[in-house]
């Protein structure tokens, strides 16, 4: 019940939000819901599951490009493949907005499943490189199918379909489905294998086909957030594509919590909001008659150096393993009316 009051005060907050804050604001807003989409779904390869993953960044963009050439129109296809002109399948194939984004997460799952048979026998740092080398590879691939992808020149003027609605719709369904399966025995089966994975197979568990289960659906959360992003922007490329795009996203993994919704969201809200803050650092400032020019890049300079006090000071990020519940936060006003009560005394 309590739950349900809490997206009705969302949904009413997003109206409103709508309604008076201008285009910034709604793109802030936005953008906070996609990158708690892509949080979640790394969460739930590397929080929950324990493992290291570093190809969110190449799960995006098949995301991104599945759901871009599905929305857009076959004649804006034919004006916009200027290099190459597009295979038939690519130019004719048209879909809804929702059909669009949800085989956009088909294909980067079916890309987890295909990259995860060989890769997800490796552990730790091993996996993590191999996942980066993943996600360069679909870069790369990306640059030189023009016939697919327009090549280096990408896609401009996609439909700007993901609006408030959509994105906050879809980090909704995200929440529920990750929260469902971290709390079901299945996820009690990955946290097992996170913990001590030797002792998880030896009690008879299928550590690769749990792996295997836990990075697919990591993988199609990660295409969704990649295909929202595409419709959001409504221009993308290879170069948007690189390692940095999933340093942001593990950066807030790690702030809000490794193995921790609520930190996920947490960090998703936090981490984009200071983002879009500290663009400020990047203007032209003054200090006591000193004029000291714009510095493009300062922003992420003191981004990375936040994010090291974080880590330094809170190892363990801003929730760590805890989780947000509604006794927690009555028991909050419980103890307040208590203090309350022994100062009457």
């Amino acid at each position: 019940m309590l739950t349900f009051c809490a997206v009705l005060v969302l949904i009413l907050f997003l109206f409103l939000a709508e309604k008076f804050a201008d285009g910034y604001q709604i793109q802030i807003l936005n953008l906070i819901a996609v990158n708690t989409i892509l949080a979640l779904s790394l969460n739930l390869i590397y929080g929950f599951t324990g493992m290291f993953s570093l190809g969110h960044a190449g799960f995006m963009a098949i995301g991104a490009y599945t759901c871009s050439i599905l929305i857009m129109p076959p004649a804006q296809k034919e004006m916009l493949f200027l290099l190459e002109e597009a295979y038939p399948i690519i130019q004719n194939s048209q879909a809804p907005f929702f059909v669009a984004v949800f085989l956009g997460g088909v294909m980067a799952a079916i890309a987890g499943i295909i990259i995860g048979f060989p890769v997800l026998r490796l552990g730790g740092d091993y996996l993590g490189i191999a996942t980066l080398g993943f996600a360069e590879i679909i870069r790369i691939v990306a640059t030189n199918i023009p016939r697919v992808t327009n090549g280096a020149l990408g896609f401009k003027g996609i439909p700007d379909y993901a609006t408030i609605w959509w994105n906050y719709g879809w980090l909704l369904i995200t929440i529920y489905f990750i929260t469902r399966v971290v709390r079901s025995n299945f996820g009690n089966t990955l946290k097992a294998i996170r913990d001590d994975e030797t002792a998880a197979q030896s009690m008879g568990i299928n550590v690769f086909g749990h792996k295997m289960v836990s990075f697919a659906m990591g993988a199609f959360f990660a295409g969704i957030g990649g295909a929202l992003l595409a419709s959001l922007l409504t221009t993308i490329d290879p170069k948007m594509f690189l390692f940095i795009l999933t340093f942001n996203i593990l950066m807030i993994v790690v702030a809000g919590g490794l193995g921790s919704i609520t930190g996920s969201i947490i960090g998703g809200i936090g981490i984009t909001a200071l983002l879009e803050w500290l663009r400020f650092v990047e203007n032209p400032m003054s200090f006591g008659g000193f004029e000291i020019s714009g510095i493009p890049g300062m922003r992420m300079l003191v981004f990375s150096m936040a994010l090291v006090f974080i880590i330094l000071f809170k190892q363990e990020g801003v929730m760590g393993m805890r989780e947000f519940s509604w006794a927690w936060f009555l028991g909050l006003f419980k103890k307040g009316q208590s203090n309350k009560s022994k100062e009457v005394r």
